[in-house]
């Protein structure tokens, strides 16, 4: 009998994830089998994987056992961490955009062809900044003549959102969150640079793709659907090589636009005593802990982050600064940094549940409770630029992380004194004594570390 199946898991007839006790499984329905059986015999499924591509299963033996029905359980590897397009900076939307051109380039060779290109099939498990595809059930055999199904998907996933981030500004991103279903292109269209329609690349994919689209919906509506035209096998090579092309030539540089954390650690009040301290200070905390997931909230460029991470831990590093995350990213793939994800995060606006009964994509809470959480010059920012009261600041750390690593940074430092500059100070219990006692009532405080050179203090707390 099937476990406890996973509430996003309800549009694909062909299957569904499940959990039982404990383990992540994926109840292949016996519609499945030639899609499935065409992916395994063809040899795709061991070329993907061979080019970190495809997430990798285990069959299972006892299938009726572990799901009623099923043709097939299997087990695919389990992800550490799910991420969401709306949280990505530019060049990982590239970069899975890429990744989803890559794997049906290699699906054609073998024969078969990708039925769904969803940007929310595209993960980044291990770091590297090296993406891959997580749905096996994406495939089916290709038949010469047939247009690509998912090609209005991708324009809608990838190429619209970059287009939009790439000639006007990098927050559009961030319209995932709310058009989960990709950008519409009419809308994409409307936005971009009237000099985009003379464009090889983008008139024909957004602006051209647009236009058939109302048409086709106006005839839809009139009577029966046109029969779509036949595309050949050369044909749909030529229209994925001009979708590289296309998003290859999108770029976004950091420079770019305002930033107000980008170059934080260009413009911090640490000495090098502090600085170092401050390191060191973190470095001896973590050491008392053995965690497999961490969080790092407000992690900048990631410099903490990697306290962790090269040690082995996942650790998902959030910032609210585009140029940030942007950098942070650019040095996992430069480096191939390994268990360092950095994904685009507004605290004060975290990810909700979203989609059907705000059960299809998992809020930030929802992918928790990480083993530690880091939250490293970041509490004055949300308790004096935000108003959060350090009693909400300190629940809300609570829900996200077992353990916490915090800095605390009194009124008198420099930083804060910025923040007050322009503001009257209303926050008469923003003092170490009250922090000491809004986080207390969540967390139990386990060791103090001055910073020297300063007046900050870094604490390590476990939930209570």
């Amino acid at each position: 009998m099937s476990g406890i199946r996973h509430p996003a898991s309800f549009r694909d007839p062909s299957g569904f994830i499940f959990t039982s006790e404990g383990v992540l499984y994926r109840h292949l329905a016996p519609a499945s089998r030639e899609c499935y059986d065409a992916l395994m015999r063809t040899g795709l499924y061991e070329k993907l994987v061979g080019k970190g591509l495809l997430l990798p299963h285990e069959e299972q033996a006892d299938a009726a056992r572990l799901s009623e029905g099923a043709y097939k359980v299997i087990r695919p590897r389990r992800l550490p961490f799910v991420s969401y397009p709306y949280e990505w900076c530019f060049s990982q939307l590239r970069d899975a955009a890429l990744a989803t051109l890559r794997v049906q380039s290699l699906a054609l060779e073998h024969g078969m062809s990708l039925r769904d290109a969803s940007a929310y099939n595209i993960q980044f498990p291990a770091g590297r900044g090296r993406p891959l595809l997580i749905d096996t059930l994406s495939f089916e055999p290709y038949v010469e003549g047939r247009p690509w199904v998912a090609y209005r998907q991708f324009c809608q996933h990838f190429l619209a959102p970059l287009a939009l981030m790439s000639h006007r500004d990098v927050r559009f991103g961030s319209m995932l969150r709310t058009c989960i279903d990709g950008i519409p292109l009419d809308f994409a269209s409307a936005l971009l640079p009237r000099w985009t329609k003379l464009s090889p690349s983008l008139a024909p994919h957004v602006h051209m793709h647009a236009r058939f689209q109302r048409a086709h919906g106006d005839a839809a509506r009139e009577g029966p659907p046109r029969k779509e035209r036949p595309v050949s096998r050369r044909g749909l090579e030529g229209i994925l090589s001009s979708l590289e092309s296309a998003i290859r030539g999108l770029r976004w540089e950091p420079g770019r636009g305002a930033s107000e954390w980008g170059d934080y650690y260009d413009d911090t009040n640490y000495s090098d005593e502090a600085e170092q301290s401050k390191r060191s200070g973190v470095e001896a905390l973590a050491r008392s802990l053995d965690p497999d997931l961490a969080f790092d909230l407000g992690a900048n460029t990631g410099e903490f982050s990697r306290i962790l991470s090269q040690r082995g831990v996942h650790t998902v590093a959030f910032d609210v600064d585009p140029v940030a995350v942007e950098r942070n990213y650019r040095r996992v793939r430069e480096k191939k940094e390994e268990h360092l994800l950095p994904l685009c995060m507004d605290l004060t606006n975290p990810s909700p549940g979203l989609g059907w009964a705000h059960a299809e994509r998992d809020s930030l809470e929802g992918r928790g409770p990480a083993d530690v959480v880091l939250a490293l010059a970041l509490v004055h920012h949300l308790a004096i630029s935000n108003n959060l009261p350090l009693a909400l600041v300190a629940d809300y750390f609570a829900r996200l992380g077992r353990e916490l690593i915090v800095e605390f940074v009194p009124k008198h430092d420099s930083q804060v004194e910025r923040l007050l500059a322009t503001r009257e100070d209303i926050f008469p219990d923003y003092t170490q004594d009250g922090f000491e006692a809004s986080f207390g009532t969540r967390f139990e405080i386990r060791e103090r570390r001055p910073v020297a050179g300063s007046e900050r203090t870094l604490y390590r707390m476990s939930r209570r």
